[in-house]
């Protein structure tokens, strides 16, 4: 795991690109801005100082059942390695146990853990699906996202109603046709 951000070279780093776009540091509106800056950063790529076994914290439970287990809806915030930007929306995990489930929370957990880094959607999702598959054991994992990137909406092209959907499908999910439309149909 890393270690934590040094916050104050952060906030000086900040001050100093406040300085470079045309702003005055010091004034009454941005004097505490370069340490609000680091300590949002710092919260917002937390992901990078967890480990999954953490995250995961043990919670893995006996249970018979071999039927598919579905978390949708699940929010994330992350933020676009190219320019930095916010990217959110919603997350949906699918997975066939076989003899451990997961507590429903760990999912959720799993989702943030990849989320604050900074990302691309591709990758995180691929990352979530390897993450529950490992963590679950499970026999097949499905993860659908669907989110809206501001790098699209407030810069570049300014698509404002632009979503990008990536999925990820393993075990059971790629290999049995069947099993991967009852989790996109069971998803919505």
């Amino acid at each position: 795991m890393k270690k934590e951000p040094d916050q104050r070279k952060i906030a000086s780093l900040v001050r100093e690109l406040l300085a470079e776009l045309g702003e005055d540091p010091e004034r009454d509106g941005l004097a505490k801005t370069p340490m609000r800056v680091a300590k949002s950063l710092t919260y917002l790529t937390r992901g990078y100082r967890q480990s999954l076994k953490a995250v995961v914290n043990g919670a893995k439970f006996s249970s018979d059942t071999n039927h598919m287990v579905i978390l949708k809806d699940i929010e994330l915030y992350s933020l676009c390695e190219h320019h930095m930007l916010p990217f959110y929306g919603k997350c949906a995990i699918g997975y066939i146990s076989r003899g451990k489930v997961l507590g429903v929370s760990k999912l959720a957990r799993i989702v943030d853990m990849f989320a604050r880094r900074l990302q691309i959607q591709e990758r995180m999702t691929e990352e979530i699906a390897d993450a529950v598959m490992t963590e679950a054991g499970a026999e097949g994992v499905g993860v659908v996202i669907r989110a809206k990137h501001l790098c699209m909406m407030m810069r570049g092209v300014e698509k404002q109603n632009s979503e990008m959907t990536t999925s990820a499908v393993l075990g059971t999910f790629r290999s049995d046709e069947k099993v991967r439309q009852e989790f996109l149909s069971l998803i919505g």
